[in-house]
C-alpha cells in the first residue's frame, strides 16, 4: 500500500498566508472567506513565522483584544511544529493524535509549501493510524 507524502497532499495547494502586521480582524475575515481554520504567518520570502487559528481568534476575543488593532505577530503561535514535504501521512496523523493539533504547516527549508489538517487524509490512512494506536495500547 502506498504511503503518501506531504508533498503529494499539498501539491496544488495555495495556503492562506498573511504577514505579521495583518490584523486579527483581517485574518479572521480571510479565514471565513476561504473557509479554512488557519492562516500561516510569513515574511516577505515566505518563511514561516507562526500560525493563527480559529482557536487563537477566540482566545483573542476572550482576552478583550481589539481585532482591528491587534496584529497577528501578537496573537499567533510562534515557531509552530511543522513537517517537511517528504514526511508521510502517518507522521502527520501521529502528530494530530499525540499533540492535539488541527493544522500542520508543511515547510521546506523554512519556506511554506502548504498546510494539512485531518480532513486532508484518506480513510485508509486514518485506519492505519488507528491500527497503530491500538497496537501501542496493547503493548502498554
Amino acid at each position: 500500500m502506498q504511503h503518501r507524502t506531504m508533498r503529494e497532499i499539498v501539491r496544488d495547494q495555495h495556503p492562506l498566508v498573511l504577514g505579521p502586521d495583518a490584523t486579527v480582524q483581517e485574518a479572521s475575515a480571510a479565514m471565513r472567506q476561504r473557509r479554512v481554520g488557519a492562516v500561516l504567518v510569513v515574511d516577505d520570502d515566505m518563511h514561516l513565522l507562526g500560525i493563527f487559528t480559529g482557536r487563537d481568534a477566540l482566545s483573542c476575543l476572550a482576552e478583550d483584544c481589539h481585532p482591528r488593532r491587534t496584529k497577528l505577530k501578537n496573537a499567533m503561535k510562534r515557531d509552530p511544529t511543522t513537517l517537511p514535504p517528504g514526511a508521510h501521512a502517518e507522521d502527520a496523523l501521529r502528530l494530530f493524535e499525540d499533540a492535539g493539533f488541527r493544522h500542520l504547516p508543511v515547510v521546506d527549508q523554512g519556506r511554506v509549501v502548504g498546510i494539512v489538517s485531518r480532513y486532508d487524509f484518506r480513510a485508509d490512512e486514518h485506519r492505519r493510524q488507528n491500527e497503530e494506536t491500538g497496537f501501542f495500547e496493547i503493548l502498554r
